[in-house]
């Protein structure tokens, strides 16, 4: 998981999930009248509150976060993660705007308080804020320019690497050995004398064309500023990863607006969409 994928709209999901937990050690209901040894219970003490607004908020809030987070959400009955995600949380505001207006229904005179029943107490309260404003940024996180922005800066890279080389401080490749600035191999790599020479993730093979970059074009590094799909370069419509933000690519090609984009693990695919990239 990515946490450099992660929005400022779902920072927003993970403080009210923090807000929404905290609700639920708090009052259920207030009494007037009531004795002071009276324990008021906290919302742990409803199973509907317990159920439909804290346990369901703090779910889809997790949902919403691990779907963002993830380069392919899984799919549930043909949604995905965080569609479910966004489901949660609006039953969730939904049901506790609901306890709001029966507050521990069946509940009257207790202690010798008003007949009129009791309030809701400073838990339930704190809960519907947390579940409307969590329901609110999942809702418009995808919407919105200002809430789709990264919630992590990016971190630039040291400089510029050639194609096929690898970033100072092991920056780079799942299990790629590490190289130096220029993608010379250091003592004891692939490339010594009477060792095989093992291409990285993404370089052709020995004895294979390598494809060839078009015009001047030189490989640069860049981040893009919302997720973004990226696609086989056979043109297939299928994505075969996401691009999250936070996370710095290798462009090692151009195709009219388009750009051949590298991952960390070394899958090659067509970025087409280049709009507002920052380049390191």
């Amino acid at each position: 998981m990515n946490i450099r994928s992660l929005t400022r709209g779902d920072g927003v999901v993970i403080g009210a999930a923090v807000l929404l937990f905290i609700a639920s050690f708090l009052d259920l209901y207030s009494v007037d009248g009531a004795p002071d040894s009276y324990d008021l219970p906290s919302l742990w003490g409803s199973g509907p509150v317990v159920l439909g607004v804290v346990l369901a908020g703090i779910i889809g809030a997790a949902l919403v976060v691990v779907a963002r987070g993830l380069p392919q959400p899984p799919k549930v009955a043909g949604l995905d993660l965080g569609q479910f995600g966004i489901a949660f949380t609006v039953f969730a505001a939904w049901s506790a705007l609901g306890n709001i207006f029966d507050v521990a229904g069946g509940v009257d005179n207790i202690g010798g308080g008003s007949s009129d029943g009791p309030d809701a107490g400073t838990g339930l309260i704190l809960a519907l804020v947390a579940t409307l404003v969590m329901a609110a940024a999942a809702v418009a996180t995808p919407l919105v320019p200002a809430l789709k922005g990264a919630l992590l800066p990016a971190a630039r890279p040291a400089a510029p690497q050639p194609y096929g080389a690898q970033p100072p401080g092991g920056y780079g490749y799942p299990g790629a050995q590490q190289a130096s600035f220029g993608g010379q191999p250091q003592p004891g790599q692939p490339g010594q004398p009477g060792q095989p020479v093992q291409p990285y993730p993404g370089q052709p093979q020995q004895g294979q064309p390598a494809p060839a970059p078009a015009g001047d074009f030189s490989p640069f590094w860049f981040a893009v500023p919302v997720p973004r799909p990226l696609f086989p370069e056979d043109g297939s419509p299928t994505p075969i990863a996401e691009l999250a933000p936070g996370t710095w690519y290798l462009a090692v090609e151009q195709r009219g607006p388009a750009l051949v984009a590298q991952t960390q693990d070394g899958r090659r695919g067509v970025l087409q969409d280049t709009s507002g990239i920052q380049r390191g």
